[in-house]
């Protein structure tokens, strides 16, 4: 709800009011046991219930027992997403929140009792960052894009080290065969020879549900019109954004995917830039498509040589025109709507105006 009210300059002002909520309950969940702590509408200090047993069937107990609206918490934890999807219904509000900004706020002794005391009240405070999850089904496109890229990571490491075997005996794994008698080298070769042709079987089957991915989900499908972007990066993207309307403005999306940097100002001096705690997926898809439009012709490449002749450099005109592929990715998922090429046309000629 919104209450309006009138400045000295009598320019209205919007004032959010911050939701009521009859008890604020964090969890430091753990495999065996857990804490729970809870604090009400008016009270300053948090009752903490400890060393109970790590079951779904306990916290849907402890929650029925309260009257009134709830507002839950933990921290993002491998088992987060399933709690979410099986205590969501039960509280008014679910926050999954970021454990490494609640650490830099912790002192004093460590415990679990400890742990949900502290996290009752930075809750009760609005001190929390959320992470986002969903119980949509849409969430296992995520899983499928983690392991994918779990399965890259691995992949490269294999053939990395079996570049490094090779040019132990000044050797190139691509071009020269292993000719030299020593058993124990042949040995790993050939282990890691058998990895990379599993790892290329593999790559080919996840490319093979990318694809499928792409005829049946229409987001996946608009998002491979913009240059640059191909099934994999489109999947990549979809899987961390998923529900587009969570970042109000370019900006946000922006500081998301380590596209911006923070300034560093006191005293009215700066002390130059920092980046933002970022989603190095989405950086690393923008960025690579930044390169890959480049080396081609289309809208995109125009655009970046007439940021050129307007006299940018090189690298502030990639910077551009990552953000540029950004915006766009993020107009289309709000949207639903097509790519339009030479859509920089127009603002630049608004901003002329």
């Amino acid at each position: 709800m919104k209450v309006r009210k009138r400045n000295k300059n009598s320019k209205p002002i919007d004032y959010v009011k911050t939701p009521f909520y009859n008890h604020y309950v964090a969890i430091d969940w753990s495999t065996t046991v857990m804490s729970i702590a809870r604090m009400s509408s008016n009270s300053n200090y948090p009752q903490v219930v400890k060393d109970l047993p790590a079951t779904v069937v306990s916290i849907k107990k402890y929650l029925k027992e309260l009257k009134g609206k709830i507002i839950l918490t933990i921290e993002e934890t491998t088992g987060a997403q399933w709690l979410y999807v099986e205590l969501k219904d039960f509280v008014e509000k679910f926050i999954i929140c970021d454990p490494y900004r609640n650490s830099l706020l912790k002192e004093g002794p460590k415990n679990d009792h400890k742990d949900a005391r502290d996290l009752c009240r930075l809750l009760r405070a609005g001190m929390l960052k959320e992470v986002y999850h969903s119980n949509d089904d849409n969430y296992g496109i995520r899983k499928l894009a983690s392991s994918y890229i779990d399965l890259i990571k691995a992949g490269v490491r294999a053939k990395n080290q079996l570049s490094a075997i090779y040019r132990g005996f000044c050797l190139d794994y691509k071009k020269d065969s292993f000719n030299i008698d020593d058993p124990r080298a042949k040995f790993i070769i050939e282990e890691k020879q058998r990895y990379i042709n599993l790892y290329s079987e593999e790559k080919k089957e996840y490319l093979k549900l990318f694809r499928k991915l792409k005829k049946n989900n229409q987001t996946i499908k608009i998002l491979t019109e913009i240059s640059g972007i191909d099934v994999i990066g489109a999947v990549k993207i979809f899987s961390v954004v998923i529900d587009a309307n969570r970042f109000p403005t370019k900006y946000k999306y922006w500081s998301y995917s380590g596209l911006v940097k923070y300034k560093m100002e006191s005293g009215g001096k700066l002390y130059g830039k920092k980046n933002s705690k970022y989603n190095r997926i989405l950086k690393d898809v923008y960025k690579t498509a930044t390169l890959a439009a480049l080396r081609g012709n289309n809208d995109i490449r125009e655009y970046y040589e007439i940021l050129l002749k307007e006299r940018l450099s090189e690298k502030e005109a990639k910077n551009t025109i990552t953000r540029y592929i950004a915006t766009s990715t993020l107009a289309m998922m709000k949207n639903q709507s097509k790519y339009k090429p030479y859509s920089w046309r127009a603002k630049k000629e608004k901003t002329k105006q």
